[in-house]
Order: C-alpha cells, then structure tokens, then sequence
C-alpha cells in the first residue's frame, strides 16, 4: 500500500434533480471514510440517530440525493509506476476525481474497484472526489421486465447491485445508503508480480494429500526468460521455471496436518509462500493461509426419504449444527469492528457451520480467517434474495463479473465449503408458476464461474433448490417456516428435509435492550410505530400494523394461555418460547441423526435493533436462547425425545469422532428423584438411545439431564407435558435450568 486514505472527507449533497448547481455550493459536513452517509448526518446534528424510535422514516428522502466525497492528500513524488486506486467498497454509482481527472466509475457495492490513477496523480497536494449518484435515479430508465418480480412489493434492486436487505426485509431496516463503506489507499503496481494463487485438496491418501495448485503471473517482460517460481508449504517445496503467464501443479505434502470442523478435529492451517524470481532476484511475494482437507456435500435430488444432502471432512459425515448469517450492520461500515464478537458468539454455541444468507454483503477476507481458526465451515450464497432478477446481458456480464472478484478473494479458505446461487429465488419463481421457470444465472451462469475459478467446490444452484420434480417442502435441503404456530406442530416435529439450512422462532429482546431504541412513552403496550418499526419489513412512511409483534405475543399466549400485562413479564417468557423451539428444532435434528444431516437455524445475531428470531440482539444481549443452544450443541449431549406412547427416549448423541464413556443422570427437578442413571458408551459420530422414560405425556414435569465424559460436565433439561404452562411455576424452573453445567471442567 502506498497511502491509506480513510479518515476524515468533506461530504457534499443536494436532491438529484435538474438544477444542482456546482457541488461546491451543496451544503457541506465532515464524512467519515469508511462510512455511510446516514451516519455522517446523525453525527453532524442534521438527522437524529437512524435506529430510535421511527427515525428511520426521516432518512428516506435522502434515496433520491446525489453526493460528493472530497479531501486532499500528499504525495512526496510523482508516481513512476503504474498506481492504482483501490476502493473497497463503493455504493454505488460514482465516478471518480483525481486533481479533476475523471479516471473511472464504480457501479457496485459489494465488490472493490481497482482503478489505474497514474495519470492523474502528482507531486505535492491531490484533491480525491468520489461523485456517487442517487442510485434510484441512476436506474429509474432501467427496463423492468414482466418476469423480474418484487420482495414485498419493492422491485429497485432488481437493478442495483447492493446488498437486497438494504430495501427493507423482515431482519432489517430500510437503508439504501451511500457512500464508501470500506476502505480507500492507494497502491503501486509492480509490472512484474503473481496476480493468481489457488490451492485446493485434490486427494487424501493414508500418509499423504495431493493439492492442486494453480498460479498466473504478469511479466514485463515480451520474452520472458530465467524466470522460476518457488512455492513453499511447511516442509514442501515445490520450484518450476515460469515459460508462460501461468501454470498448474499436483503437490505431495507429506503426512499433512488436516483441518476438520469445530469439535471433529484441530483446525490445522499452513502458509502457503509462493515467491517470483528473476535469475538471483526476489520479484514477488505472495502469502495465502490455507487448510489441508477435503469437503464434501452428497446431494441427491429426490424426493423426501430418497433425497440426500450431506456434508463429510476428509471422509467422516459431519453434523452441522450453526446459524444464518445477516447482515452484521444495517450501516455496512460498521460490519468489520464487529467480526470478532460476532464469531466469538459461533464458537461459543459450537456452532460448525454459518451460512451467509444471499440478502447481504460479502463479508471482507477477515471473517474468512476467523473461520478457519474457529472450524466453522462457511455456506456462501452470491448476492441475490427473494425476488426473479434480469436476464438480460447487461445484467448478466455484471453479476459474472462480482461473482468472478468474489470467488477468487475467498476461495483459497479452509473453511469455504459451497457456492449457492441465491436465497430463496427458486421459491420466488415458483410462488408465480411460470411457464417457464428456467433461471440461467443459477444455472448456466454462476456454475461456470465457480468451475472457471474454484473448481473443487460444490455449486448448489439456490437455497432451497428446486426443480420440477422436487418442489418446495420435498427437496433434501429446506427452509422450514410454515406459519410459525406451535413448535411442535407436526410441521417442525417431522419434516421432509435431510438438511434444513433456515429454520426460526421470535423472541423478545430484554427490556434494557428496548429502552435503547424504543421511546419511554412507547415502550408498553407493544402495539405503536415505534414497535411496529423495529419488528419487521420497513415501510417508508410506517402507518401499519406488523403481524409479527402479533405472531410473537400468540406464541406466547400459546404456550402459557395467556399475554402477559406487563414488558417485563412479556420479554421473559417469549424468550421462553424462543429458547424452547430453538432447542426443539436442534435436538430433533440430532437425535434423527443421519436421517436428518445438519440443521442452520434462523439466525445467531441482530443488524440493527428490532425484535426478531436471533437470539442475541445488536447490542450483544444474549436472549435466554442463547444458553440453552450452547448446552444442546455440545459434542456429547444427552437429549430427552417426544412421547411415544407412554414412553420417552433418552437419547445420547456424539458429534465427533471420539469415543467416550459418559456418565449421567435424570433427576426430578421438583422433587429431587433420580430416575434414571448409568455409565454407557458413547461411540464416535453416533446416537445411542440408553432408556425408556415411563413419563404420562400430559404431565408437566422439568427434568434435569446431567452428565460427564471427557473430563467435562454437562447439562441440559425437557419439559414434558403439553400447553398451558404456568407461568409462576415456569419461573422457579427457569431459576434452576440457569445452574445447569455447560462443558465445565471436572474438578
């Protein structure tokens, strides 16, 4: 890098329309790089904070703005080498100034642009301008085709290459923003360097991997001659002459150390260090931390029993248990600072896979490194959600131009296990019946980008795939929503799918949370804007009542007879509900283990504050939820099933590839009883069912499941008998789940 230019800018704005005038007689703040305009409003005292009460209403007109990003900087020389502009993050429409020097225009938000500056660049002070148009004007001619259909009744970002959440969904806020969201520098551009690596595990073998590597060089040279590259990978060396712009090579690494999934195996990682030599000098360095693994998904498209979807590392099937990934910030300059916390959350829950929904950004390469250190395997849908997209070839040439810079940045990562195409689009296309329901973006258009440039990885071509002949609910891998009544309605008890990759259930935030962004004045009884606004799809002028607030205070009626009169009560007991289906959803896919292979459920963390299905809200307050995932996703968990008869099982799942010899013990928590306890076996990847229960299935009853193996004590509870629960009573349970142990060590 040779000059970082975040920090502080001049923002400049005014209404796109007819007459704008100079930008210099725009009324002028202070914008911070990386940032977003709405925040550099707040901060300058024009708009108040976007996330309180129903702010964000007032931030709607500023869609239809044109803005002017500007500041000077210094450079010691003229510039002798080609230098180039990196912006990484652009939204969206803009055009680019340097000393008045147009020397190009971004058109998407989600991927960098690297633009050549050396022209324009001189010694001494530069003035930098990033001229960004209001993007509804920018595509306002766009055709809008018959087949293009809309999410909730917004179209736009058909046409725009921003992240979809940020037109409203039902996890998010309208925030159609502007601005440079990530980083801005200028950088030197060698004439001679490495511009592609990629490694991939070809085949394992008893004592060894074959890797597949690929490399590609730019030579400033016409003839290029005495030049080698020399690739290192622990203790492998692998050197060949460089003839041409690229080439490929099968490697031995002997007796490698394997990444495997969180609580299957360590998280091995090497540095693969590829140099560039010309004759005795080092031209060109480049450093990729990679994992040594083979990831598998076994599909079969069939329908119900005869499907399959399931993952296997280096040959061992793997249960995936993790969440949904959104977006991290509803203002997407704030996503990075918040990487660490929110992946701590993952490794917490034992989580083994996220999967990063197609209504968001693509996270930056930090989320990826975190991942692999973390051994959680990372499902990466492209960028498209909940609506049929263009197919005509101006869209087409841009998206293969995203997914192509996309796929290359991330996919030397030991953690990326597939592609998918989109979120939900093959839904979309059948809800309307087309005809034709061909997509050939999901179909012809991503898998040859995936194949051209990561062509070891699996290619799904959306979440849920569907076809003709497997519909929506009779697929292997599915979104299990339904309408949302009783958790252990047949629906969610006995599903389809072998994988269920969405899968949710509100909870209420905390009411120290709420305080945060809902006025005092509003803040109980549920039904008014300020709820309203943060409890669903965004609608820009608010006036409407959200059937979700409603959906969440019937869960509860369900469960306990009645809605609560008071926030406190209210908060705590939808959390209740909450932390019970979540914990339902999760211990049905266990103990269905391999008829059911993996569950991501819907979703970990909040983007912005509202009321929702994550059970962590944006300010890290984990909702009850939380702690009883961390328990139930343990390695070891022992689990009580549903009554059949007059009797439960009990169950004990083991989601690794250890043996153990478990311990335990079923106590009454009311009356003390013990009753049931042993010693068992535990074998590796496998349930054992140790007992039958003789519980009648209307008695409510809290039972209490200890037990220890691997040096570790562990806990988890049932609550048998059927709606309505008191909720007193629930309470005194609740204060005695809390002191259940969660992989604490033995003593």
């Amino acid at each position: 890098m040779l000059l970082d230019l975040c920090g502080k800018w001049n923002l400049f704005y005014h209404p796109a329309c007819d007459e704008m005038g100079e930008y210099t007689t725009w009324p002028k703040i202070e914008a911070q790089v990386p940032g977003n305009v709405e925040l550099d409003l707040w901060h300058a005292g024009i708009e108040p904070d976007p996330f309180f009460g129903t702010n964000i209403y007032k931030y709607r007109k500023y869609e239809f703005y044109n803005w002017n990003l500007t500041r000077t900087f210094t450079l010691d020389k003229e510039p002798t080498e080609r230098t180039d502009l990196v912006l990484e993050g652009v939204n969206t429409f803009a055009e680019v100034f340097i000393n008045d020097i147009s020397i190009g225009k971004t058109d998407n938000m989600l991927i960098a642009f690297r633009l050549d500056a050396s022209k324009a660049l001189k010694a001494g002070e530069n003035t930098i301008r990033v001229a960004i148009d209001s993007a509804f004007h920018h595509t306002k001619d766009e055709p809008l085709p018959v087949w293009v259909t809309a999410h909730d009744h917004v179209i736009e970002y058909s046409r725009q290459r921003k992240a979809p959440s940020c037109f409203s969904w039902d996890i998010m806020g309208r925030f159609t923003s502007a601005g440079l969201w990530r980083g801005i520098h200028l950088e030197t551009v060698k004439p001679t360097r490495i511009t592609q690596a990629y490694y991939s595990t070809e085949k394992l073998e008893r004592d060894h991997a074959r890797l597949f590597f690929s490399w590609r060089v730019a030579l400033h040279d016409w003839m290029p001659e005495n030049y080698k590259i020399r690739l290192t990978i622990g203790e492998t060396v692998y050197e060949t002459p460089v003839l041409d712009r690229g080439g490929n090579a099968f490697i031995r690494v002997d007796n490698p150390r394997l990444w495997w999934p969180r609580n299957y195996g360590e998280q091995n990682l090497y540095t693969a260090h590829l140099e560039l030599w010309h004759g005795e000098e080092l031209v060109d360095v480049r450093e990729d931390t990679i994992g040594i693994r083979k990831l598998k998904v076994e599909q079969k498209m069939a329908l119900n029993d005869a499907g399959e979807f399931r993952i296997l590392c280096n040959g061992v099937p793997i249960l995936a248990k993790g969440s949904n990934w959104v977006p991290l910030d509803a203002l997407h300059s704030r996503d990075a600072e918040r990487y660490e916390q929110a992946l701590a959350l993952f490794a917490e829950a034992q989580c083994n896979i996220v999967r990063c929904w197609g209504g968001n950004v693509y996270e930056d390469t930090k989320f990826f490194d975190l991942c692999d250190e973390l051994g959680i395997m990372v499902w990466q849908d492209f960028t498209m959600a909940g609506i049929a997209y263009p197919q005509d070839r101006a869209f087409m040439d841009a998206l293969e131009k995203e997914a192509t810079a996309v796929v290359c940045k991330v996919r030397n990562h030991a953690s990326l296990l597939l592609w998918a195409g989109d979120n939900e689009c093959d839904e979309k296309l059948t809800s309307f019946d087309y005809p034709d329901k061909y997509n050939p973006i999901t179909r012809e258009l991503l898998p040859s980008v995936v194949r051209m440039n990561d062509p070891y990885r699996m290619f799904l071509p959306s979440s849920p795939y569907i076809t003709d002949e497997v519909g929506r609910y009779q697929g292997p891998e599915q979104h299990i929503w339904g309408v949302r009544a009783y958790f252990k309605d047949d629906f969610y008890k006995n599903p389809t799918a072998h994988f269920i990759s969405e899968c949710g259930y509100h909870g209420c935030p905390s009411p120290e949370s709420l305080k945060k962004y809902i006025p005092q004045e509003h803040l109980w009884p549920y039904q008014n804007d300020s709820w309203e606004t943060h409890s669903t799809d965004y609608q820009p002028y608010g006036g409407r009542e959200s059937s979700r607030n409603k959906l969440m205070a019937n869960q509860v009626k369900l469960l306990f007879g009645s809605i609560p009169e008071d926030l406190e009560t209210f908060s705590l007991l939808s959390q209740v509900v909450q932390a019970e289906a979540k914990k339902f959803f999760i211990e049905r896919t266990r103990m269905h283990k391999w008829r059911r292979t993996g569950i991501i459920w819907w979703n970990m963390l909040d983007g912005w504050p509202q009321i929702s299905d994550a059970v962590v809200d944006y300010y890290f307050d984990k909702k009850r939820a939380f702690s009883y995932i961390c328990r139930i996703q343990q390695k070891i968990c022992l689990m009580v099933d549903e009554p059949v008869g007059w009797e439960h099982s009990l169950i004990l799942g083991n989601d690794s590839r250890e043996d153990f010899t478990v311990k335990w013990k079923v106590t009454d928590a009311d009356s003390g009883e013990v009753l049931a306890e042993g010693t068992d076996f535990s074998p590796a990847n496998e349930n054992v069912t140790l007992r039958k229960l003789p519980i009648p299935p209307a008695q409510q009853r809290l039972l209490l499941l200890t037990w220890e193996a691997g040096g570790k004590r562990y806990g988890n509870h049932f609550i048998s008998g059927f709606p309505a629960y008191d909720p007193e009573k629930m309470k005194k349970w609740l204060k005695i789940i809390d002191t259940l142990p969660c992989g604490e060590m033995i003593d």
